[in-house]
Parts: structure tokens; sequence; C-alpha cells
């Protein structure tokens, strides 16, 4: 093979090799921690060869499957691909896959959605089992062994740690101009020796540029060249736009009431169009000298960024749409100063979450009317996609504000229903939830005086009668009970979603 312009290692260099090689060193019912976060990260190569070699196992009659841990989504390539072969057999912490999403629903996965800020820790703790084999993307390796991260972090560290062997792809089509972008704190302990994590700004480094790896556990290094699958996203439509508007002019009446100043407070927001709606309402709305301690950063915050309106930007990963992948290249001097990649542990971590403050927008699939939050299911039993770390944020940060559209389907179903048919975020860990029709602000409210809120100012013309009463006959048949329901008619909404596809009446 000819030199390598981006492994420096001699004795990683002489390990270099196809990814079908590489491929071989998996073996049925080990444990693979590989790298990815929402499509960015994740190995090209090893992944798909290794489906191949399912097939190949599986037309010969024999079992062929594994346990696969990410960061969170990754990618057709590696989830995919991997599904497509029948070789996972237990999946987590977040999947946004189609194949992958439709095994586990016909129950031929098993799949664990957890907290993205629990994973590195459950593994540490040794709640995971043993992780044989560490799949990770790098763009380069230095002369001492040490990893150039690449457009994800997510929780290589832990993998690198913790796995037995190591395969190591490095993509030369990451721009290498990531190299010192990156802070990989290795500070964390297990209980009872944890010590406070020093980080006390969005911007703060705390630890080094680059992923520490024995090479000695590196059993192959593939080279790659070959983009991140991320698709472009869909404008923000009307409702997107209404939604950003309300939470805006919500920050406004904060910054009146003197309970946030005129920056505000590390932002977080997850991935689609209305976080990128907010994001483009703030910089709209004129506000400066914003920062992010968020999981991603996407184009909404990339362009707040390159414009001067967020000045430091901490995540774990970059999910940005392939015309941001451009400019993110382009400017990438500029980018690498205002740009901290963490890893998830830390990106993720209650403690930091809590200190900094962080303001959390999310989106979700449903809110009841006492401020349940269901993010993850349809109906109560179909997973879409997982918690991610919405709930890292929700249950820490200063704000936790949820939005969503008010209907979905056409109008089929409302997104406001009596009581959720699954809970990811209870009632106590939300503050604020917002729809296109309106903002209910929940803080200092008992659950009736949140129903009539959110009653009043999110639910949708067509269902607010209907809301009302439910609400009405429920508090009426109780007497005045803490949380009025009407247990059987509650869940009837879902119901007749599951049998005609709408909810109503």
């Amino acid at each position: 093979m000819a030199k390598s312009t981006r492994i420096a290692h001699p004795g990683l260099a002489a390990k270099r090799t196809d990814a079908v090689r590489a491929a071989e060193w998996i073996e049925p019912g080990m444990a693979v921690g590989m790298s990815g976060f929402t499509g960015a990260g994740y190995p090209k190569a090893v992944p798909l060869a290794l489906a191949q070699r399912i097939e190949a196992a599986h037309a010969r009659g024999d079992a062929f499957a594994l346990r696969v841990l990410t960061g969170a989504s990754t990618a057709p390539e590696l989830d995919g691909a991997l599904a497509r072969a029948g070789g996972i057999d237990f999946r987590l912490p977040y999947q946004s896959d189609p194949e992958l999403r439709a095994r586990i629903n016909r129950g031929e996965i098993e799949y664990m959605d957890i907290h993205l800020g629990h994973v590195a820790q459950y593994a540490w703790f040794g709640f995971l089992g043993k992780i044989d084999v560490a799949l990770v993307e790098a763009a380069g390796i230095l002369p001492d062994g040490r990893l150039i991260p690449s457009t994800s972090v997510g929780n290589n560290k832990t993998w690198l740690d913790l796995a037995d062997k190591v395969i190591v792809e490095v993509n030369h089509r990451q721009p290498i101009g990531l190299d010192g972008m990156h802070d990989i704190y290795y500070g964390t302990a297990l209980p009872p020796a944890r010590k406070p994590i020093p980080l006390l700004h969005p911007g703060d480094r705390i630890g080094e540029p680059y992923l520490r790896v024995d090479p000695d556990k590196i059993v192959a290094v593939v080279e790659t060249d070959a983009p991140d699958r991320l698709g472009a996203f869909a404008p923000p439509d009307a409702a997107s736009r209404r939604i950003a508007g309300h939470l805006v002019e919500f920050f406004r009446h904060e910054i009146r009431a003197g309970r946030l100043g005129g920056s505000l407070l590390p932002l977080q927001s997850g991935v689609g169009n209305i976080a990128n709606a907010v994001l483009a309402g703030l910089r709209e709305g004129g506000f400066t000298g914003l920062t992010a301690y968020t999981e991603v950063i996407q184009d909404g915050m990339l362009d707040l960024i390159e414009h001067g309106v967020i000045e430091v930007a901490s995540s774990t990963a970059l999910s940005l749409s392939p015309e941001a992948v451009e400019r993110f290249v382009e400017r990438i001097d500029l980018f690498r100063q205002r740009i901290v990649l963490r890893p998830q542990e830390i990106s993720n971590h209650a403690e930091l979450v809590r200190r900094l403050g962080c303001i959390a927008i999310n989106g979700m699939v449903e809110a009841d009317l006492y401020g349940n939050v269901n993010s993850t299911h349809v109906a109560g039993s179909t997973i879409i996609n997982g918690i991610g770390g919405s709930g890292d944020f929700a249950r820490n940060g200063f704000l936790s504000c949820f939005v969503t559209p008010s209907t979905a389907k056409g109008g089929a179903i409302s997104a406001l229903v009596p009581m959720v048919s699954h809970v990811d975020h209870n009632e106590h860990d939300v503050d604020v939830v917002v729809t296109e029709q309106g903002l209910a602000d929940l803080r200092g409210l008992s659950p009736k005086q949140r129903a009539r809120a959110i009653i009043a100012r999110c639910a949708h013309p067509d269902y607010r009668d209907a809301l009302q009463d439910y609400f009405d006959r429920a508090l009426a048949s109780g007497g005045g009970r803490h949380t009025p329901h009407l247990l059987a008619e509650a869940l009837s909404w879902h119901q007749r979603y599951l049998e005609t596809g709408s909810m109503r009446a």
C-alpha cells in the first residue's frame, strides 16, 4: 500500500487492511461499540463488509448476530445494512433507520432506549456487559497513536477504553481541519471516587484534543473516503415559524421579568425544522452574545455561529446538511475557534446541564393535559426513534420546553391528549409546552391549572372543545380530585387512532 497521509504511527500504518479483512475480527455474539451520532462520524466501510459476512453465514445456516452499541443514530451503511442482514440481536441507545425500526417493532431485535448521558456510565458500571470490539471512525492517527476524532465523539472514548480489540476507519473525506476542535475529558471516575467536572462555561476546554487508545489493541486500520450520510433539512413551515415566534416572545417576557439575561442562558435544541426555526427566530429577533451547550449542532446553529449570534457552542456531534458541510469546510478555521466537540458523557452530563442552566428545547410526539410528554412512541407501543438526550436536559436544565405542531396526519391526530400513551418526560420535568396555537407556561401550576392552560393555549381548535369537555367531566366525576381522569375514555383517544387512523370522535 502507498504511504498514507493520515496515519502517522508506523506500527498502525502497517496494520492497514481492507474492510473485508477487518470485519473478520468480529465474531458472532460479540458486543461491538461503534462510533456515530445522528448520522455523523460513523464507520462507513467495515459495517457493510460485516453485513455481507453475516449474510453469507446465514446462507450456510450459521447463526450470526451482534450486540450493537453506538452514540446515537448512524446511517443506512451501518444500522440499515446490519439490520437487513439479520445481524443485530440487541441495539442501544438511539436509532432512526427505517429498516432497524421496523425490525425492532416486529420483535426481531431487542432495543434498549436509554438517556444518552447514561450510556457511558452504564458501560463503565458493567451494566451493559463486556465490550469485545470498538469500531470507530477517525480523521487521522498521530505519531503516538492517538486519534483525531471525526465529526462526532459520542461514546468513542468509552468504547476505546473498554474494548478488547479496536478497529479504526480513517476517513480522508473528513476535513483534517477538525484537528483541535475536540475536547476529550479523561477526568471522570467511578463512584465513590468521582470529583466535580471543572467546566464553568460552554467554551471551556478541560481535556485534550485527541482520543487515547493503546496501539497494541488496534487490530486493523481501514482507510475510507466517504461523506457522512446527512440529508437536507426541510425548510421551516408556517407552523414551525409560529412555534418559534411564541418561544422568542416568551424569552423576551422572561428577560423583562428579570428571570433571564439579555444573552439568555446556554441553549440546547433538538434536531429538525422546528429547532432550526427557533434558532432563526433568535437571530431575527436581535439576540446576540448567545452560547450553546447541546448534543448536536445542525444548520440553524451553524448559521448563528457564523454570524456571531452564538459566540461559542459545545456539543458531541455535527449534524449538517450537505450544503452546510460545504460552508463548514470553507470556514473551518473560524468554526474551530467557536465549536467544542466533547464525549456525550460530558455534553449530556446532568451536573453540567444543571450548573450551566441550559434552556432545553425539544420536540415531542404528544403531551397530555397535565404536562406529561411522550417523545418516542406511537399509540404507546410502536417505537419511533428514542428518547435521545432530551431527558438529560429536560430534567436538569433551567427551562424545559417541549414543542410540536398541535396536530399530525393532516389533522387526524391531536398532539394534545387526555393522557399520553407512553411517558418519557413526566409532568415534573416539563416547564413549557408550545404549539403553533400558543405557549403554556406550566411553572408553578397545579395539575388542574396546567390542564386549563394547555387546553386554552396549545390545543388545536378542532380538538379544544373535546379536550375541555373531557376535563370538565373528569373534574365533576371525582369531586375535585388532584389529577382528574376518566381512565377508559382517556385511552380511547389512542384506541380510535389504532382502529380508524384518526382521533376524531
